[in-house]
């Protein structure tokens, strides 16, 4: 029996490109491959997925370009990476929805419906959240707390480059400190930049966990989570 019945997983866009593609088949296989393990278990998995692979809507803001209409272009760069996320699935046999936070005709995906989501879920598909919440001045770790919260899931996963929640950079500090749980307060006080303060105190005010953890390591590190395995960093409201 998986630790959790329904999980949201939040993705980023560069999760699915390499060093020459901004949306790299063999990258897709990588999340099939981690999101088909743990649905092996029974667990209902919803997904948010960044755009940032594609657009950043901050470096043409520093520039010049107006905020909102940068973000509305990375929304839009969010639906594009989750219709690739989607196709993979299907060809894989796998049942998946798209939903978008904002209305997008042409039977491009369908708007963002929680009820509608719940019923897919609950039917075994794999739901994907895209457009972020649907407005500007977001983020898409803001927009999976929001969608966690809507679905009702019990965690929230988040993908990272690095094996979960450190003192400082991993990558830049050999000293840097690997924390195996910590609460939701310690973690806004120490300022540590994994998801946003917003995303942080919706998912405190909710009671809903947060799990970082490096996704592509393994194909089965996610399963291996759900099936009580200590991997990655835990944030909760006591931090045990």
């Amino acid at each position: 029996m998986a630790s959790y019945q329904r999980i949201l997983l939040k993705l980023s866009g560069e999760a699915l490109a390499s060093d020459s593609k901004n949306i790299d088949s063999e990258m897709l296989k990588k999340v099939v491959n981690v999101v088909q393990s743990a649905s092996e278990l029974g667990v209902e998995i919803a997904i948010v997925i960044g755009g940032g692979n594609i657009y950043r809507g901050a470096n043409l803001t520093s520039s010049g370009m107006n905020k909102i209409t940068g973000d509305h272009i990375g929304m839009l760069a969010t639906v594009m990476n989750a219709l690739a996320i989607s196709d993979a699935f299907d060809s894989h046999k796998i049942p998946s929805i798209v939903m978008s936070g904002f209305s997008i005709g042409g039977g491009v995906c369908d708007s963002f419906d929680y009820k509608k989501a719940d019923k897919a879920l609950s039917e075994g598909k794999i739901v994907i959240f895209s457009a972020g919440t649907g407005s500007p001045c977001f983020t898409t770790d803001t927009a999976a707390a929001l969608r966690a919260i809507e679905i009702g899931a019990d965690i929230v996963f988040k993908a990272t480059k690095v094996d979960g929640i450190y003192s400082s950079d991993p990558e830049l500090d050999s000293s840097a400190i690997k924390f195996d749980s910590l609460s939701f307060d310690t973690a806004i006080k120490k300022n540590l930049k994994i998801m946003d303060t917003s995303a942080f105190a919706l998912c405190k005010e909710n009671n809903i966990k947060i799990c970082v953890f490096s996704m592509f390591e393994d194909n089965y590190t996610l399963a291996n989570i759900l099936n009580g395995h200590s991997i990655g960093t835990i944030v909760s409201e006591k931090g045990d």
